[in-house]
């Protein structure tokens, strides 16, 4: 669905912010696209959308060159970024006028993803808060059934409730046709449906599994039972924090069938142990699974 190949993109004569990046994206996944600020993640979306072009390399989505932006393409891509401009009309009007580019578009559940997230539909955008209006572009996202999603930050904006009622509505969204990228800092918003990790350090792609992958190779040791002994097998240790931020020991990422443990995977603390040394952690996973974790 997504493939980018040997990606050189700069915004500067001499900056690099990319080189020779590659990223395959297949059907059927929601994938949580994380880094650190300023690693390029808005850049790589807009990558892959078209908006931006490569200096050097190939991107493709749905069979076609994104650059092109053909009628062909667009239609199958919607795209929320973290900033937009709204037009003075109706959640329904938005619909109604912008609908009819997307085949596929569904107005009925348009209409259910309003009501769920609690959005007034015959309120004009322009008189909504930010995240009212967020709400209202995430609804018409998932509305368009395009096969190519790309939201940029979705819960910036959001209060809990709301994201709540976001989450729902994305795992509602996935799909076997269906390609979903989400670039977030707020990754214990979303932890529990971003699947497969992808994670861009230094213009690469250093880090790309699945959940289930991530969990045959890794565990993190509940921080209660992590010890001075145990640090020496770790691939990473961090101070560890209860309820309320009171210290309560060490969090571990650690590899090997003698490390892994029935727990959910952290993906935040999974996140830290990849930017400290994404190269031992790719480490713990099979050799092939490796080469393709990390581009050298």
């Amino acid at each position: 669905m997504v493939d980018l190949q040997g990606i050189t993109f700069g915004y500067g004569k001499r900056e690099r912010l990319f080189d020779r990046l590659d990223l395959a994206l297949t059907p059927g996944n929601v994938y949580g696209l994380l880094g650190r600020n300023g690693a390029g993640k808005t850049t790589l979306l807009r990558l892959m959308a078209g908006l931006l072009f490569p200096k050097e390399g190939s991107a493709r989505a749905a069979g076609e060159e994104v650059r092109r932006r053909t009628p062909s393409f667009l239609r199958e891509l919607y795209f929320v970024p973290e900033e937009f401009h709204t037009p003075a009309l109706t959640p329904l009007e938005l619909a109604r006028l912008y609908g009819v580019f997307y085949p596929r578009f569904d107005h009925d559940a348009m209409a259910r993803h309003l009501a769920g997230l609690e959005v007034d539909a015959q309120r004009t955008m322009t008189a909504m808060s930010y995240g009212q209006k967020k709400k209202v572009l995430l609804a018409f996202a998932v509305a368009t059934g395009c096969r190519l999603l790309i939201l940029d930050e979705p819960t910036n904006g959001l209060d809990i409730p709301a994201k709540g009622q976001f989450r729902r509505l994305l795992a509602g969204a996935a799909a076997d046709d269906r390609v979903i990228v989400v670039s977030t800092h707020q990754v214990r918003d979303l932890e529990h449906l971003i699947d497969p990790i992808v994670i861009l350090e230094q213009g690469r792609i250093v880090f790309q599994h699945s959940v289930e992958e991530i969990s045959a190779a890794l565990a993190v040791r509940d921080a209660a039972a992590v010890g001075p002994a145990d640090d020496g097998e770790a691939l990473y240790v961090e101070p560890a924090t209860a309820v309320g931020g009171a210290p309560s020991g060490r969090a571990l990422v650690a590899a090997g069938s003698a490390a892994r443990a029935e727990t959910a995977v952290d993906i935040e603390l999974l996140f830290n142990s990849v930017v400290a040394d994404h190269r031992r952690v790719a480490a713990a996973f099979t050799p092939g699974a490796e080469a393709g974790a990390a581009n050298k």
